[in-house]
């Protein structure tokens, strides 16, 4: 009988070694050109081993994928403004597939696999990084005061789509129109400055767009967003600030976690602290991001009663939830959902580039409001607030007493230059502040 078991084993274990193992497939091959590097993305069938080496005179980087056959096509690739020359193939070690990228110049090239997510296959990323020309800085006179500088972030992009509507509308490129115009409109505000953290169809991880906004020293990061539910009638624009122990709706946590998630498909692969001990690096961090958060809560206020004047409101205040977009320690950051792009007429809007001006236009008119009630010290805004012009954005928790006595005015005359006839104010209105 023992014997009668070993000959089905030997048996089995021939076979098996018999069989030819499914070779993986390159089924489609894109490219996105960013600012700073060309990225390459191959869609497998299946995951698949490679390697990434770098050859010089001329410069060259080779990419060995295992036990992979190519089945797309690689000269449709257009290499327009890409350090690539041109694209080659061959088999290597007989079974193996060997890419190479002729370059025009020297890379920094960085390789990474992407498991199968969701609707995306797997996937092998190459980043190939332009070389960093070293450039002789020159201060600029500018005058005693700054700026208030704008961080404007349009979500998804590249690889990631983001949500999809009827007709295949794709909310990166509806974000990325709005983000064009809130840039626009806010630059054209005196003492304003606005830059784009992406500004093309390309995607950035969720950390490197927050650390462009600390990078650039940023009063206001601010995320444009919009976004998929599962009930196609849910609607409305909204506005949310980070939370650090959980979401303040459900539709908040959904749309959090479905955010957060971007890394997977688009393809990813700080407060200095390091001179702090555990117990004060924790309570540094814990007293900033609280002091953000509430800056956050109070921008956010004003964007969503400017927001409230163009289109339906999903909520009627900011809500939180944990969106890796928004934590920066010391930024104040909102994410922005101009509408459900799943929403059939809510997505005929946000295609009309009219309504994305619009929509962007009450943005700005929400972030200027905020600032020129609260301008930053040192900034040209507040050296040339007049205080017959001065405004104030009613933020959660405030009275009018409070207010009155923060101006060194009185009630009465706060409610005279408002109109007011009761004690009754609204999180966002704005208020004239007269003269003492």
């Amino acid at each position: 009988m023992s014997r009668m078991w070993r000959s089905l084993v030997a048996l089995v274990i021939g076979l098996t070694i018999a069989l030819p193992l499914t070779a993986a497939e390159v089924e489609g091959v894109r490219l996105w050109r960013a600012p700073d590097h060309t990225r390459l993305v191959f869609d497998l069938s299946g995951p698949a081993e490679h390697k990434l080496f770098t050859l010089s005179g001329p410069h060259r980087v080779v990419v060995d994928i295992a036990d992979t056959q190519l089945k797309a096509q690689l000269d449709t690739l257009d290499l327009k403004g890409t350090p690539i020359a041109q694209v080659r193939h061959a088999r290597h070690n007989k079974k193996d597939l060997r890419v190479v990228f002729d370059l025009k110049q020297q890379t920094n090239p960085r390789s990474f696999a992407l498991r199968r997510h969701e609707q995306m296959p797997d996937r092998l990323v190459i980043d190939l990084y332009d070389e960093v020309k070293s450039e002789e800085k020159t201060l600029q006179q500018v005058g005693g005061e700054r700026d208030i500088v704008i961080a404007i972030d349009a979500g998804h992009g590249g690889e990631d789509p983001g949500a999809l509507g009827p007709g295949r509308l794709r909310e990166k490129d509806v974000v990325l129109a709005i983000a064009k115009q809130l840039n626009k409109q806010i630059n054209q505000r005196p003492g304003f400055s606005a830059k784009l953290v992406r500004s093309g169809d390309y995607y950035v991880a969720h950390r490197d767009r927050v650390n462009f906004g600390r990078k650039i020293r940023a009063d206001l990061f601010v995320s444009i967003h919009a976004d998929a539910f599962t009930r196609k009638d849910a609607r409305g624009a909204g506005v949310y600030a980070v939370s650090t122990r959980g979401a303040t709706s459900e539709t908040a946590r959904f749309l959090a976690q479905r955010e957060n998630e971007s890394d997977l498909i688009g393809g990813a692969g700080s407060l200095n602290l390091g001179d702090k001990d555990d117990t004060l690096a924790g309570v540094l961090l814990d007293l900033s991001m609280t002091a953000t958060m509430n800056a956050s809560l109070d921008i956010g206020a004003s964007v969503l009663s400017q927001l409230g004047t163009v289109t339906h409101l999903h909520k009627k205040r900011v809500e939180q939830a944990n969106f890796a977009v928004l934590r920066s320690p010391d930024v104040p950051s909102i994410l922005v959902e101009t509408g459900f792009i799943t929403n059939p007429y809510e997505s005929k809007r946000l295609r009309d580039p009219k309504f994305q001006r619009r929509l962007a236009q009450k943005l700005s008119e929400g972030i200027v409001a905020h600032f020129e009630s609260r301008p930053p010290a040192g900034t040209w805004v507040a050296a040339n607030r007049g205080a017959e012009a001065r405004r104030h954005v009613i933020a959660r928790g405030e009275t009018l007493s409070g207010i009155a006595a923060r101006y060194r005015i009185s009630v009465a005359s706060l409610k005279e230059a408002n109109g007011i006839n009761s004690s009754v104010i609204r999180v966002g209105q704005t208020l004239s502040i007269p003269s003492g």
